[in-house]
């Protein structure tokens, strides 16, 4: 159910699920409550996130979702999101804090009880403050099916109007009472260049979790911890792990406030795509693997080359997970993850 301003939300509509969930979009888009919050969400400043930060902070990577508890953690972001929308849960009672960075509509329903899973107390009151952040006013390109990187599924074409319905339909057919507080996405969230190009204005943002406020955010690559290449692959690799079908990725365990990376394979048709993509032009490379050319940030096409090295280097994923055991990293005293 959902509650815009402490009502419940409602579009008095008899349309098919689907179209529904487009109406219940757009009419929250519209609505003058939210869009004051996103007018007020766009005026903070980026809080810029380095290795030199000396708060601590969970950061998530696309599909992936993590549950925060505030007495361990200051902040909990993403960025990196072009097409992909971040999603962030709060209870509002207890501060317990779920975000997710969701990049395809198949994973909203079982990635919503994920984030839910760790939120819910033993009160049927519980209610809980919902921000969505991202997407845009995107114009699909062609994508090609040997991509092994893509924001969205490749039968979504790309779009962001699909996930956000999905979400926000999933939202209010739920039991529990979501209090939508942000909803800056689609067009809320783009900008035009003089020829017409759109992008997105913010690709990240993080949570105050002591807060609950939501601010922009971007974070560089030292910010962008633990493990990043490996979990950049583990995103990539999940789409042909029949395993994760519907699922959000976990790493992050929330009462030890450590990360626990699982262990995934890539196999010898991805170490062969690796190989191939690497032959590619930069500007090759943001056609065939990205939802949103136009809109990637400067170290999309890098970080790609640089996940496909390791794969290349390591065509062998137990060498990255010896005896199938995962990759655990644990908070030293001066708040940086170290490898256990």
């Amino acid at each position: 159910m959902i509650f815009v301003d402490g009502v419940p939300f409602s579009t008095h509509s008899s349309s098919t699920s689907h179209s529904q969930g487009v109406e219940i979009l757009f009419s929250l888009l519209e609505n003058p409550i939210l869009v004051s919050a996103s007018t007020s969400f766009k005026a903070n400043p980026e809080k810029k996130f380095s290795v030199s930060e000396r708060s601590k902070w969970v950061y998530l990577f696309q599909r992936e979702y993590v549950t925060v508890d505030p007495a361990f953690v200051d902040f909990v972001g993403t960025d990196e999101a072009t097409t992909c929308v971040g999603v962030v849960i709060r209870n509002s009672r207890n501060g317990m804090t779920s975000v997710s960075h969701m990049d395809s509509p198949k994973i909203v329903e079982m990635g919503l009880s994920q984030m839910l899973s760790l939120l819910v107390d033993n009160s049927l009151e519980t209610e809980f403050d919902v921000h969505l952040i991202g997407g845009f006013e995107e114009v699909s390109p062609q994508l090609n099916d040997g991509s092994i990187e893509s924001e969205n599924d490749e039968d979504l074409g790309g779009y962001s109007i699909p996930l956000c319905s999905k979400i926000v339909d999933t939202l209010c057919s739920r039991e529990e009472k979501f209090h939508i507080r942000t909803t800056c996405v689609l067009g809320h969230n783009t900008k035009r260049d003089s020829d017409g190009n759109t992008y997105p204005i913010f690709n990240g943002f993080v949570v105050e979790t002591a807060t609950g406020t939501v601010i922009p955010a971007s974070f560089d690559r030292s910010s962008r911890c633990p493990d990043e290449i490996v979990r950049r692959i583990r995103v990539s690799v999940s789409y042909e792990d029949s395993s994760w079908n519907g699922k959000l990725l976990e790493t992050y365990e929330t009462a030890t406030d450590s990360f626990r990376i699982s262990p995934c394979c890539w196999t010898r048709r991805q170490y062969h795509i690796a190989l191939s993509l690497q032959h590619y032009s930069d500007s090759e490379i943001l056609s065939i693997c990205s939802t949103s050319p136009t809109a990637e940030g400067p170290d999309f096409v890098d970080d790609l080359r640089r996940k496909w090295n390791y794969i290349i280097e390591h065509p062998h994923w137990t060498e990255t997970f010896p005896k199938r055991q995962p990759r655990i990293f644990t908070r030293s005293a001066d708040g940086k993850w170290k490898r256990c």
